[in-house]
C-alpha cells in the first residue's frame, strides 16, 4: 500500500491519478458495449455484403458485443465516411469503405470535409473484389469483341450503372470506353451498386463494370451475362468467365479492394484490438469461404501502419487517374 501510495503522490494529487487511469481502463475493456459497424453504400452492394458475412463471427470476436450495420448512403461514400471522421475517436465507429469511397473521392470531390490521411485511422485491409463486366442478357452481345463493335456501331446508345459519378468502377468504365473509342453513358446511382445491378437485371441499363459480389448472385442465376473479369487471373468462382488480359486488353487489368477504418484520433490500443479482432475474423475458414463464395479475396493487412501506408499510395494513384480522365463528381 505505501508503494501504491508513494507511486500516486508522484503524479501530483488522487484526482489527477484517477483521471489518468480512466482511459487506460476504458480501453482494456474495449468493447464494453455496442459497436457500429457504417457502411457507406446501400444495401446489395459489395460492401453491404462483405459487412454481413463478417459481422456474425466479428461479434465473436468482440466477446459477444453486437455489432450493428449502418447503412449510411449517399455521395458516393463520402456521407458514411464523414460520419465516421466525425464520430467519437473511441472505435466504436468503424467504417468499411471501399477504394472508390477512401483514395478516389478526395480528387472528385470538391470542398470534401474530411481527408482520408488526415481524419481516419486505417486499420486494415480486408478484402480484394474483382471487377466484372456484365451486361443485360438480351443486349445482342457475347464476349468482350461483340460489345466494342455493338458500343461503336451505337454511340450514346449504351447506358452504364455506377455506385456515383466518380465512384472507382465508373472510372474504370471511362478508361475502358476511351481506350476503345466507345461513348457509353455513364447513370449514376444514389443507393450504390446494389440499385444498379437490380436497374440492370430489370433492362433499364445495358452494362456495368461492377464488383464481382455486386454481380455474382445475378451472373450464377443468369440474370447477367458476364463477359470478362479484370483481374490478372480468372476468379475462381467463374472459372468460365475470362480476363480482358487473355483477350487482349491488358491495360484494363485492375480489382476493387475494401478496407476498415475509424476516426483520427482512437488510441493505438484499441487500433490494435480491432486489428485483432478483425484480422482473426477473416482467418475463420468459414468466413473465408463465405467471402470467396460471394466474390471476395480475404486479405487482411500485416499492420495497421502497413494498410495506412497502402492507402497512402491509393489516394497518389487515383488523384492521378482522375486528372487523366477529367471526371469529377456531379
Amino acid at each position: 500500500m505505501r508503494t501504491r501510495r508513494q507511486a500516486l503522490a508522484t503524479l501530483g494529487s488522487l484526482p489527477f491519478a484517477a483521471a489518468l487511469a480512466r482511459p487506460a481502463l476504458a480501453q482494456d475493456d474495449f468493447p464494453s458495449r455496442p459497436l457500429r459497424l457504417i457502411v457507406p453504400f446501400g444495401p446489395g452492394g459489395a460492401n453491404d455484403i462483405v459487412a454481413r458475412i463478417l459481422q456474425p463471427v466479428l461479434q465473436q470476436q468482440f466477446g459477444g458485443r453486437t455489432v450493428v450495420i449502418e447503412n449510411r448512403a449517399g455521395a458516393t461514400g463520402n456521407i458514411g465516411l464523414e460520419t465516421t471522421a466525425r464520430s467519437a475517436p473511441d472505435g466504436y465507429t468503424m467504417a468499411l469503405s471501399n477504394a472508390g469511397a477512401i483514395a478516389v473521392n478526395p480528387a472528385a470531390f470538391q470542398g470534401l470535409t474530411w481527408h482520408p490521411m488526415r481524419d481516419f485511422v486505417h486499420v486494415t485491409l480486408v478484402v480484394e473484389t474483382p471487377n466484372i463486366l456484365v451486361v443485360n442478357p438480351s443486349l445482342p452481345v457475347r464476349n468482350v469483341a461483340e460489345f466494342i463493335a455493338h458500343a461503336r456501331a451505337n454511340p450514346g446508345a449504351l447506358n452504364s450503372g455506377s455506385a456515383g459519378s466518380a465512384s472507382q468502377n465508373r472510372l474504370e468504365m471511362e478508361v475502358f470506353a476511351k481506350g476503345e473509342g466507345l461513348r457509353v453513358v455513364n447513370v449514376p446511382y444514389r443507393g450504390g451498386a446494389g440499385a444498379a445491378i437490380n436497374d440492370l437485371i430489370a433492362g433499364h441499363l445495358h452494362v456495368m463494370l461492377t464488383t464481382v459480389p455486386t454481380a455474382f448472385g445475378a451472373v450464377q442465376s443468369g440474370r447477367a451475362r458476364p463477359l470478362a473479369v479484370t483481374t490478372a487471373q480468372r476468379f475462381p468462382g467463374l472459372p468460365d468467365v475470362p480476363t480482358l488480359a487473355e483477350l487482349g486488353f491488358p491495360r484494363y487489368v485492375s480489382s476493387s479492394w475494401q478496407g476498415m477504418h475509424v476516426a483520427a484520433g482512437t488510441p493505438e490500443p484499441i487500433v490494435r484490438r480491432l486489428f485483432q479482432a478483425i484480422t482473426a475474423t477473416l482467418r475463420d475458414e468459414g468466413i473465408a469461404r463465405r467471402l470467396l463464395d460471394a466474390g471476395a479475396v480475404p486479405a487482411p493487412s500485416e499492420s495497421p501502419a502497413a494498410f495506412h501506408r497502402f492507402v497512402d499510395s491509393e489516394v497518389a494513384r487515383w488523384r492521378a487517374v482522375v486528372q487523366d480522365i477529367g471526371v469529377t463528381a456531379d
